[in-house]
């Protein structure tokens, strides 16, 4: 997970554009770069100076706040960020670990509902290698969260490695499982091109509550059963738990750094990903930084 053991950046600025899921909104984002020590931070360029209002949101575990289906950060003057998940994880998979993120709404555009559009825009605008130590987070001991019916875990390992299970009462998706170490080269094969997936009636009742107005069969696997109802089926027939791996590598990458550890989740989402790093950080000789 660490590319070429080097922190690294975009060349040069890239910009693209879509609609947010729960917005309905279009908003425009461009990647830009940063210098080493930055990390990933968002800046909201609706926001205008003078106003005494800070616009950049770092991208950070502690800045994660309880929010419906997505996961939003918000900085101390309340400026926020919602439906990070799938750029962060596009961050993680290509190893950018500096980027400036300028943004003119306060959502990212769901794109296709996965990865894959920002990481073309990555590839698109290059990978510069910085000078400068490569940054892991090693998880010393195991830490755990859980809810009713779910939980997830930070263990040990030399690696980056993910082990997912799902289990939803549709039978188009049914009961899934998948471990895969994350690799740029699986993140891009495996992962990347894996969308974000929901049922027809919580489509309904979410923009019922003024959710989800952006949200489409072009922009998600809709399911109504045994049915999928978006056009060209499933990526993969385990598809669901492939995105259900995306988020987890996009939300652990709030730690600031790749981990090197195993993450297993069972039924788990963004705000059990959230409690765990929260926990992890707040228990002392869980976690240490390394830099190689």
């Amino acid at each position: 997970m660490i590319r070429d053991a080097t922190p690294g950046t975009v060349s040069k600025p890239v910009c693209i554009e879509g609609v947010g899921l729960h917005s309905g909104r279009t908003v425009s984002i461009c990647i830009r770069p940063a210098p080493v020590g930055t990390g990933i931070v968002f800046r909201r360029t609706d926001i205008k100076p003078g106003t005494g209002i800070d616009p950049l949101v770092p991208a950070r575990w502690d800045l994660v706040v309880m929010s419906q289906l997505c996961t939003l950060i918000r900085n101390a003057q309340g400026v926020e960020i919602s439906t990070i998940e799938h750029i962060m994880a596009a961050f993680a998979g290509c190893g950018i670990s500096n980027a400036l993120v300028d943004i003119d709404s306060a959502e990212i555009p769901i794109m296709d509902g996965s990865a894959s559009a920002f990481v073309a825009a990555i590839d698109a605008a290059g990978i510069t290698d910085q000078k400068g130590p490569a940054r892991a987070l090693k998880i010393l001991k195991p830490v755990q969260v859980s809810r009713p019916g779910a939980w997830c875990r930070l263990e040990p390992a030399t690696e980056m490695e993910i082990d997912f299970t799902i289990d939803f009462s549709d039978e188009i998706i049914g009961h899934q499982h998948m471990k895969l170490t994350i690799t740029p080269q699986a993140f891009s094969s495996e992962l990347a091109r894996s969308r974000t997936f929901c049922r027809l009636s919580d489509v309904e009742a979410m923009q019922a509550r003024g959710l989800a107005l952006g949200g489409s069969i072009d922009n998600s696997v809709v399911v109504d059963g045994e049915r999928v109802l978006t056009p060209g089926g499933l990526r993969w027939n385990d598809e669901p738990v492939r995105h259900k791996i995306l988020d987890a590598v996009g939300d652990l990458y709030l730690a600031g750094a790749p981990i090197m550890g195993r993450f297993t989740g069972m039924k788990s989402g963004h705000a059990l990903t959230s409690s765990l790093l929260k926990k992890a950080f707040g228990e002392d000789g869980t976690v240490q930084y390394l830099d190689t």
